[in-house]
């Protein structure tokens, strides 16, 4: 077996993390992901029954290319818009969140919904004939080849989540020689990259010249200002951000592929690799290797157009020997490094004494969160108490949901107990002549604010390494 690992996680996506996009997954229906469909009110038993037929045609086209981007990894598509039908499009409409906000051309779900049938046949027309004019989006969906992606690639997949990225690099950095770790940030990724290279890489594996059609019409197209991702940057020569799936595959070819073969052949020692969209930590076990790969990256960025941010951009001591080595040269504690919403921290495991990784919320994300809540408090000064209180809910057991982590406790706590305090002070505030007393505030917040809870598995327990040749 060869010791360096393919961080790669075999299961489920975590289950507080809603996907937002169409389910791909082989082997399960694709009706799944589509609560609250229903058919047009004329015509229901010919409408549902031809749809079911062509959903079942176009899933099992959708199959077959899944089925040969695994098994042919050189093969390229050169029919794929015929996949592309009006049953997908239901599908894929249906499989929206419908509070989700409108696009930049302000049509909600719930509008859009009106003559739907129409709506799709003159889209799926426009698409085909080639006169579809793509506008500037919040999204946008594409045919993947999602099974070209490496193992060690966790952003915007199917089945991947945050917290499987968070949890691959925890057992990486247990179980592997780790004592070095490069914290990597490419300085302005999204309006960095090169539509041409971009160009090249989606043709490695879609010859289909009508979609690449579609999408350079997208790109050309950009995202809106008001983007979820990114904002176009005044003076970018590449003109338009492009969406994650597509910078995705950029990253793809231009690191997953050469990073995987650097570590094969030339590192030295262990290497584990975590990249979730452009966020990335690598952990090495020997020093020379992770300057030697430092460097070397920073030369192929250049090639792509690229660069590493130089401020925040850090290859630090940590390891099960950092803080040891460091009390014998005199130093301070092994530094810490950041990662999708936690600090990082070397530690010891409380029973048996060993070395293991302490994660934290970041403090200026849990800062500026309360500093979010406090405002929206003020907002909400004259609502009733009722309505406050389950808003407060909603937000404190949102982030619950994803910083409730083993070992997090004391944050989770600090950030309800200053909520809390938040809360009170807003109602003390309403009334000049009388305080709330905790006889009366004391149930208010039992009822509607959660008690902090670790709510994930430890990572040992939801991700297992594979080992692959």
């Amino acid at each position: 077996m060869n010791q360096k690992s393919n961080m790669h996680v075999d299961g489920e996506s975590d289950g507080r993390t809603v996907p937002t996009k169409c389910p791909n997954k082989s082997g399960k229906p694709l009706a799944e992901g589509m609560e609250g469909r229903r058919p047009t009110k004329e015509n229901i038993e010919q409408t549902t029954a031809s749809q079911t037929q062509s959903w079942v045609n176009a899933s099992s086209g959708l199959l077959g290319v899944r089925e040969a981007a695994k098994q042919e990894g050189k093969t390229r598509f050169t029919a794929l818009l015929h996949h592309v039908t009006v049953a997908l499009l239901l599908d894929s409409f249906y499989a929206l969140k419908r509070d989700a906000a409108p696009g930049v051309d302000g049509v909600t779900w719930k509008e859009y919904e009106t003559d739907l049938d129409k709506r799709l046949e003159d889209l799926h027309s426009r698409v085909h004939q080639g006169t579809y004019r793509a506008q500037p989006s919040k999204r946008a969906y594409i045919p993947k080849a999602e099974e070209d992606f490496l193992g060690f690639s966790y952003g915007f997949r199917p089945g991947r989540s945050q917290h499987q990225a968070l949890d691959a690099l925890w057992v990486g950095l247990i179980r592997k020689k780790v004592n070095w770790v490069l914290d990597a940030d490419i300085r302005d990724f999204f309006g960095s990259i090169s539509h041409e290279w971009l160009g090249k890489f989606i043709e490695h594996r879609i010859a289909d010249r009508r979609i690449l059609r579609l999408i350079r019409k997208w790109l050309r197209a950009g995202v809106s200002e008001e983007g979820v991702w990114a904002k176009t940057e005044v003076g970018t020569p590449q003109g338009a951000v492009v969406s994650p799936l597509l910078a995705n595959v950029y990253l793809h070819y231009a690191f997953d592929l050469w990073a995987q073969h650097w570590r094969k052949h030339r590192a030295t020692g262990d290497v584990i690799i975590v990249r979730y969209a452009d966020d990335i930590v690598m952990g090495f076990e020997q020093r020379a290797d992770a300057e030697r790969f430092l460097q070397e990256w920073k030369e192929r960025l250049r090639k792509f157009g690229l660069e590493l941010h130089p401020d925040k951009t850090r290859l630090i001591e940590f390891g099960r020997f950092a803080a040891e080595d460091r009390k014998r040269r005199g130093e301070g504690k092994p530094e810490t490094f950041n990662f999708l919403g936690f600090t990082h921290i070397c530690a010891k495991n409380q029973k048996t004494g060993g070395f293991s990784v302490d994660r934290k919320t970041i403090r200026k994300r849990l800062s500026a969160k309360l500093k979010a809540v406090r405002e929206e408090l003020r907002r909400r000064w004259h609502e009733p108490v009722a309505e406050v209180g389950k808003w407060l809910r909603s937000v404190v057991q949102g982030y619950f949901n994803y910083h409730a982590v083993p070992g997090n406790i004391d944050s989770l706590q600090s950030f309800r107990a200053q909520v809390v305090w938040h809360w009170s002070r807003a109602l003390q505030r309403r009334s000049q002549k009388s305080r709330m007393p905790w006889e009366r505030f004391g149930p208010l917040v039992a009822r509607w604010i959660p008690s902090a809870t670790i709510l994930h598995p430890r990572p040992a327990m939801r991700f297992n390494a594979r080992y692959l040749r």
